[in-house]
């Protein structure tokens, strides 16, 4: 599956979840510092949280603490409220809008074709941030993984992949990889998706994905890239649904906070090689 919305000029960041609210803000802070100048509001997005009440308060506290105007709290919780005229408004005058956890389906389900969405596309090509957390950050790609064991998902069909939000193209995003053992999950991924970059987010741990193709680690944790462009083999066409399958040559990155990685060159960059690459793009 891939999407027909092109990467946008403005930065997104995928958190793997279970980020510091209430603490040293880290990787928080990171997204509100990449707001446009002079565009502090920020709306949060609990559509796939089925406990908003309980996420969107510590989320107002943390990005007021970081120096937000105005934090709005969008439940959003049919495709009714998606459609509001106030909502839209609160989405335009935003230069950060973040999504919570919860189930990525909610949030592609209530939030697909709607207006909210449209606006927040338009905002991501005027330079906004829109980040994600959790399912959240997993609903961020042109197509996303929603269910999958971890045990073992390296069977034919054990992952399943619908439409995702379409904020970017090229990636499989998952999050809590390590905590819960989703290695499996990717490699599946790849092994039918070859030309999909799989990036798999430690808790507390994320990516800023810049306009110019260039992931960036940030956060305490780790975040693990798996590329498959350059498998050499696989049995994963011949087999029957449920059957484990095999692969030859897939490559495993781990990056940590300040290294870096070129989507399309397929290259890992310490911190120097990043550094330098980002200054020339500002």
């Amino acid at each position: 599956m891939t999407s027909q919305h092109p990467v946008a000029p403005g930065r997104i960041v995928a958190i793997g979840g279970a980020e510091d609210r209430t603490s040293d803000l880290e990787i928080l802070r990171e997204v509100f510092a990449l707001a446009p100048e002079g565009q502090d509001e920020v709306a949060v997005i609990a559509t796939a949280s089925g406990i908003p009440d309980e996420v969107l308060p510590d989320y107002e506290a943390a990005f007021s603490r970081l120096g937000a105007s105005r934090v709005h709290l969008l439940g959003i919780r049919d495709r009714q409220q998606a459609a509001e005229d106030d909502t839209v408004r609160l989405i335009k005058q935003s230069g950060v809008i973040f999504f919570t956890g919860g189930d990525q389906l909610r949030l592609t389900n209530v939030l697909g074709g709607s207006p909210v969405l449209s606006a927040i596309r338009d905002r991501l090509e005027d330079g906004a941030v829109v980040a994600g957390t959790s399912a959240g950050a997993a609903a961020m790609p042109g197509t996303m993984i929603y269910n999958g064991a971890a045990a073992d998902a390296l069977r034919k069909g054990a992952v399943n992949m619908t439409f995702g939000l379409g904020f970017v193209d090229g990636l499989i995003i998952d999050s809590h990889f390590l905590e819960r053992g989703r290695f499996t999950r990717l490699m599946e991924v790849g092994a039918s998706n070859p030309e999909y970059l799989g990036v798999g987010l430690g808790e507390d741990a994320g990516v800023i994905i810049h306009p110019n193709g260039i992931l960036e680690a940030i956060g305490p944790g780790h975040v693990v890239l798996i590329d498959s462009r350059d498998l050499a083999s696989s049995n994963i066409a011949d087999l029957s649904m449920g059957e484990p399958v095999a692969v030859e040559h897939m490559i495993l990155h781990a990056l940590v906070s300040g290294h870096g990685f070129d989507i399309e060159a397929r290259r890992y960059l310490v911190p120097h090689e990043l550094g330098a690459i980002l200054a020339e793009s500002r």
